[in-house]
């Protein structure tokens, strides 16, 4: 990459700073929609499907009515299922990333 290319880069990330030190930057609320919106909804969802597997497996152990082994194992496979997929999307983005980064300019 050219150093012309490079200061250009650089100036539009300056540019742009001022706009993403809003509350999206500051770990606030995503907007809704877009890209960003939908990826935050999706780590969301894979992040209370771990957590309800595993206080589901916690009742199990500690031998409290009404949950099942079969129930705890699916739910442990399903929510393992869907954090391997979020890891593959996780690859493929950063993959695109990478391949576009070393684009020629």
């Amino acid at each position: 990459m050219a150093i012309a290319s490079i200061e250009s880069v650089l100036q539009q990330m300056r540019a742009l700073a001022p706009m993403m030190e809003g509350p999206a930057a500051a770990g606030g609320d995503v907007p809704v929609g877009g890209f960003a919106g939908e990826l935050r909804k999706s780590l969301d969802r894979i992040s209370d499907a771990q957590q309800s597997a595993s206080a589901q497996a916690e009742a199990f152990e500690l031998g409290k009515p009404g949950v099942a082994l079969n129930d705890v194992m699916v739910d442990l496979q399903k929510a393992g299922i869907g954090f391997q997929t979020g890891l593959q999307v996780r690859n493929k983005i950063v993959q695109a990333y990478q391949e576009i980064m070393n684009m020629p300019a």
